[in-house]
């Protein structure tokens, strides 16, 4: 059944590759959601994608009180990206952005960064996290990492009795920029890390190869990669109690959550625990927040955490 607004297609006229948006919803306001550009098997995978991530974003925004709708966008890179072709792609996607009259609000999300967002600003007024020296907010890993340990923090005292995830077993899939983040928290806990990126093994951490990260031992996963790593084979395999992480759309469907259930597995829906990143820059860009204020909203998500699991 079709619950989107909005899917646009296009080809870009100055670099000949596909661009798209979705818009989920504007029912709330404006609809807000990161820019993703990375390769794909076939465009419908991409759309596959697009229409599931800026759902995942309406649920998010609900679950966060904030006034917006969902949104997403993905930029197919069909080829090896020079610099000159990224930047033209990425103009061809700022005018797609514009295309929508401010309805689609696009920032950063896997592939893109704050640089890139400065060169959609040069066509759009319709991107968030500019760098700072450029009066944006940057990154919002930080921010993303902060909700996640908030979440974490919550879930932790349901489970185990405790706020402290001292002492037990964490694994964390995705050594990424946030992954980094909530594993550099974890004080005192024994934290074994996984990456499709072998380069990211360090000696600080423990470290599982990709394809045995879901079946170590542990007290805690922390899905922080790419989405749709809880499937049915997966969680038969899961040796955890609770999971709780950054990554979109963990789910392959929704009725795996059943089977979490089944096992007696916690979950944290992604949408409420990755929410730290979106909640801090629109405090910081559209409601003028400072930086602290901005950081306490994102800590709410303890707060909501404790009422969702209670």
């Amino acid at each position: 059944m079709w619950e989107h607004e909005q899917l646009v297609v296009r080809t870009g006229k100055r670099s000949g590759m596909t661009t798209m948006v979705a818009l989920h919803s504007t029912a709330a306001g404006p609809a807000v959601g990161g820019c993703r550009m990375k390769r794909y098997d076939q465009i419908t995978d991409a759309v596959t994608d697009v229409l599931r991530l800026s759902k995942a974003m309406t649920l998010k925004c609900e679950a966060a009180g904030i006034p917006h709708g969902g949104a997403k966008s993905v930029i197919v890179a069909d080829r090896p990206l020079t610099p000159q072709l990224r930047r033209d792609v990425l103009l061809d996607h700022a005018d797609l952005i514009n295309s929508f009259d401010g309805a689609y609000r696009a920032g950063p999300d896997v592939g893109t960064g704050p640089d890139d967002m400065l060169v959609l600003r040069e066509l759009t007024p319709h991107a968030y996290c500019l760098p700072e020296e450029h009066g944006g907010t940057g990154s919002s890993s930080g921010p993303t990492a902060r909700g996640v340990l908030a979440a974490l923090k919550a879930a932790s005292h349901h489970v185990f009795g405790t706020d402290d995830l001292a002492g037990k077993k964490v694994v964390i899939s995705g050594f990424g920029s946030v992954g980094e983040l909530i594993a550099r928290s974890l004080e005192g806990a024994e934290v074994v890390v996984s990456d499709v990126d072998a380069s990211r093994r360090t000696a600080e951490f423990g470290w599982a190869e990709p394809d045995q990260a879901y079946e170590v031992e542990a007290d805690v996963l922390v899905p922080a990669a790419v989405g749709g790593v809880l499937s049915p084979e997966t969680v038969a395999r899961l040796n955890v109690k609770l999971v709780v992480g950054p990554a979109n759309n963990q789910l392959t469907d929704d009725g795996v959550a059943d089977l979490l259930e089944e096992r007696g597995i916690v979950w944290v829906p992604d949408h409420v625990a990755s929410a730290g990143g979106v909640i801090y820059t629109l405090a910081r860009e559209d409601d003028g927040a400072d930086h602290q204020t901005a950081l306490r909203r994102v800590d709410r998500i303890e707060e909501t955490v404790r009422e969702l699991l209670a």
